[in-house]
């Protein structure tokens, strides 16, 4: 009591209402006062972070008593938490926090060498941790994207194998090219029809496709009729889409039950699971009959930590983590892409220059993994576009002890280090006084960018598995399809806004105009 009296006599000081309720301090009733003392003590302590979390020097936006800065992210839509982080930090500088009810203080901090340090330099001190575990398991479950310490990394292990199969490697590079094939004939309909198609819809069942393929050896059919609804696909984006809310929404159990969120996520949680159990209890009676092993089976060939064969569960969460990190993420990168080379502001040399690469690189030929590993302005191409618009516009880890940034700003066990590869990937003290701009031609000059500068695809022992996979699956398609079309955006001026989701759809879509590039080429198809 004693304690708490002196904290607000000195607190009087800035005070004039304190000031009176100590002056008028009634030793007669002194329970009752003693407890109105007790509860301006804390209301003055948590003046403007959550309880729980300890006040810093850290600049950042002013929050409320209690519930810090909620009503902020309660006023900023999730497709606009992009934005509001770039006005963050043009105005609090490269590190800066908030407080949130439920997940405590986040340190958001945009320096490379920071996310250097964190993701790679002490790894350990960083995991993704259970607030982030459980607001994710609804779509990631016990999988390796949501997972920590020994769990991620006897996953990880198991991953790794997989992904350097040199026969999975070209497995993989055959799938990619049957799947553009497919493509390109869809929009050489779309072309003789002289109709306009959302090209972010069709790459999207692209990627689903052919990642149905690699996985289970069977296609979504996703684009055997492209404008129907893909059950499997809407489930899975809107789990995507709630799961990524949840962490601003404060206490999201509560919120889920009352707007009835929660009814929709479980159904649609029941959707993506069974569809992935089927095909699983499916192998295990007919077993693997096709030549080449794809990723399911690869997956029940492996034994566990325990040494035994993996579960039904965990084969389903292994899955399905790899299809949120194989179907969203390529095909948004490669729908940005499209957007920022059609626009109006872009040098149209810049299409020029991926056309003549791939004649050159390819002539009459199909694309192969090789082929694909030569085509340096078409990587140029995509990575340019993530960073500008990277898959995950927003990450963070909880640090699990004390810990000192390369910048001196200290970070507690428990709080959260939180980065933005959006607001990196535009900041002109990173990228130069041209960070906004979409010039390929910076991925060809130079050194090439340190993951902790373009942490688009992570960086250290978390660095993306499938980055390789990635590219040469984006590359495989602009091979097939700018080779034998010109593009045009329906809206060449204006930006389309982004999604809500862990990752970055674009929200309306890319509408476009196709148009052949040899016209005298009009009634053929690409040879299935």
């Amino acid at each position: 009591m004693e304690n708490a009296v002196q904290f607000l006599s000195e607190a009087a000081k800035s005070s004039k209402a304190l000031s009176f309720i100590l002056k008028s301090f009634d030793r007669s009733n002194a329970p009752k006062t003693a407890l109105g003392l007790y509860l301006f003590y804390i209301l003055f302590k948590h003046r403007d972070h959550t309880i729980g979390t300890r006040r810093t020097s850290l600049p950042g936006p002013r929050g409320l008593p209690f519930i810090g800065n909620l009503l902020l992210f309660l006023n900023t839509p999730m497709t606009q938490i992009s934005q509001m982080h770039d006005r963050c930090h043009e105005k609090y500088g490269v590190t800066w926090s908030y407080t949130l009810p439920g997940l405590g203080r986040a340190i958001m901090c945009n320096d490379p060498a920071a996310v250097e340090h964190v993701l790679k330099t002490n790894f350990w001190a960083y995991e993704k941790g259970p607030i982030l575990r459980e607001s994710m398991k609804d779509l990631l479950g016990e999988g390796i994207f949501g997972a920590d310490g020994d769990q991620w990394k006897w996953q990880r292990k198991m991953a790794s194998h997989i992904f350097n199969v040199k026969a999975f490697r070209d497995y993989t590079s055959n799938v990619f090219v049957q799947e553009s094939k497919i493509v390109a004939n869809y929009l050489d309909t779309i072309a003789e029809q002289g109709t306009t198609v959302d090209i972010h819809d069709i790459l999207l069942k692209f990627t689903l496709d052919s990642f149905g393929e690699v996985s289970f050896g069977k296609s979504f059919g996703c684009l055997d009729n492209p404008e129907e609804e893909v059950e499997f696909a809407a489930a899975f984006d809107r789990l995507n889409a709630v799961v990524s809310e949840r962490l601003f929404q404060g206490p999201w159990k509560i919120v889920e039950s009352l707007n009835g969120v929660g009814k929709q996520v479980a159904k649609d949680k029941k959707i993506i699971v069974d569809f992935a159990l089927d095909i699983i209890r499916h192998r295990r009676t007919t077993g693997h009959t096709k030549p080449q092993k794809d990723l399911l089976q690869l997956f029940m060939d492996l034994k566990g930590e325990d040494g035994e064969a993996l579960s039904d569960d965990m084969l389903k969460d292994s899955i399905l983590n790899f299809i949120i990190a194989g179907r969203d993420t390529t095909a948004q990168a490669l729908s940005w892409m499209f957007y920022l080379m059609h626009r109006d502001s872009t040098d149209k040399n810049i299409a020029r220059k991926l056309r003549e690469e791939i004649e050159s690189v390819l002539g009459d030929e199909m694309p192969t993994y090789e082929s694909s590993k030569l085509m340096k302005y078409s990587e140029a191409c995509m990575y340019e576009a993530l960073r500008l618009y990277p898959s995950v516009p927003r990450n963070m880890k909880m640090c699990v002890e004390d810990d000192v940034l390369p910048n001196g700003v200290a970070i507690k066990k428990g709080e959260f280090f939180q980065w933005s590869p959006w607001t990196m990937g535009r900041d002109t003290a990173i990228w130069g006084a041209d960070a906004k701009e979409y010039k390929p031609e910076r991925w060809l000059q130079g050194d090439k960018a340190s993951p902790s500068k373009f942490p688009a695809f992570h960086a250290g022992p978390r660095t993306c598995l499938g980055q390789q996979f990635a590219t040469i699956e984006a590359i495989t398609l602009m091979s097939l399809i700018f080779k034998r079309f010109d593009f045009e955006l329906v809206d060449p001026v204006n930006e389309p806004g982004y999604g809500a989701g862990l990752t970055l759809p674009v929200a309306k879509g890319v509408p476009i105009r196709v148009y052949r590039r040899d016209q005298s080429c009009k009634n053929t198809a690409v040879v299935m």
